[in-house]
């Protein structure tokens, strides 16, 4: 395999990646309900918002790619993986969000790293 070939791979920002964190997204809404844990209100209101943000940061990212967006995703993947710790709630749920929140944070930083020449309001 051509050595340009894998270093475009990783070094430029591919649509794959958005659809990933989209799907990421998805799975953070779904996963109380995935996990069989019934969820206090404020852990619904943190998963379902947070997951929907992402996921709609990430499908806007398809249409009109700016750096501000994997900026914003990369927050909110800590704030999933902080969540289980400010919010006290623990068992499978906690796990499955240390877990999707640091996929989140990791393809932003990803994303942020690929797009690193361009600027924030880019």
């Amino acid at each position: 395999m051509n050595a340009s070939v894998k270093k475009s791979w990783i070094t430029e920002h591919r649509g794959w990646e958005d659809f990933c964190s989209a799907g990421l997204g998805l799975l953070i809404v779904l996963s109380p309900i995935l996990v069989g844990t019934e969820a206090s209100v404020a852990v619904a209101i943190s998963t379902g918002l947070v997951g929907v943000l992402i996921t709609m940061v990430a499908l806007l990212e398809l249409m009109s790619l700016q750096r501000w967006e994997e900026a914003f995703e990369l927050v909110c993947g800590l704030w999933i993986v902080a969540a289980p710790f400010v919010l006290a709630y623990g068992g499978a749920l906690r796990t499955v969000h240390i877990v999707l929140g640091g996929a989140v944070a990791a393809l932003a930083l990803l994303e942020l790293w690929q797009d690193r020449k361009r600027s924030l309001a880019d």
